[in-house]
């Protein structure tokens, strides 16, 4: 099933020149992960300080491309500029969890949006990735199947964000379409466990 994850490596090399770059300059994998996350939670306190203003929400789209930019980027210093680390490892599962916990759960707070789906998506989206991590502990490569990953959910949620921003919910019916983020997880969640299980069958 189609993802945006399969874009990655046509985004890495745009970004390639860019990522050299910042190894020449002392830049580390690790570095770039943090400050992932903190742009993470500095732009979903302001969601949820603001209660889903106008700006706030017009930036996440901005700052979910930024972000995505940075997970390619800290993946290839670790590859290819000799960075890898078990600290690395760890900071980068976990920085995609906090990331999208702190961009996505203040959506719960934004008039006219159901809080119960919106802390139900988050929930499975961290129980994707969970999945996917769980993979290896079994023999199984670290699973990124679709159709819901990391970079559907930025999708998703950048358009819920412009539609929220520019009144568009009347063409764009909010809970059915947490629902529909619901059902997606909820495949990826199976299609990831599956996915492994054969891995290390075959």
């Amino acid at each position: 099933m189609a993802s945006v994850y399969d874009l990655k490596p046509k985004f890495q090399n745009l970004l390639r020149p860019l990522c050299g770059g910042l190894a020449r300059w002392g830049v580390t994998a690790n570095q770039v992960t943090l400050a992932a996350a903190v742009l993470s939670i500095a732009e979903g306190t302001a969601i949820l300080l603001t209660q889903g203003a106008r700006w706030t929400l017009l930036l996440l789209p901005l700052l979910l491309f930024i972000r995505m930019a940075l997970n390619a980027i800290d993946g290839m210093l670790a590859r290819e500029f000799d960075q890898k680390s078990r600290l690395g490892a760890i900071l980068n599962e976990l920085g995609d969890v906090v990331s999208d916990s702190a961009l996505y759960l203040p959506f719960a707070v934004i008039p006219g949006v159901n809080a119960a789906l919106v802390v139900a998506v988050v929930v499975l989206a961290i129980f994707t990735e969970m999945t996917g991590v769980v993979a290896v502990q079994i023999g199984a490569t670290r699973r990124y199947d679709g159709p819901f990953g990391k970079s559907d959910r930025a999708l998703a949620f950048g358009v819920l964000a412009v539609a929220l921003a520019t009144g568009s919910v009347a063409s764009l019916p909010v809970t059915a379409y947490l629902g529909v983020m619901i059902f997606c997880a909820c495949l990826t969640i199976y299609k990831r466990a599956r996915s492994a299980l054969r891995e290390i069958v075959a």
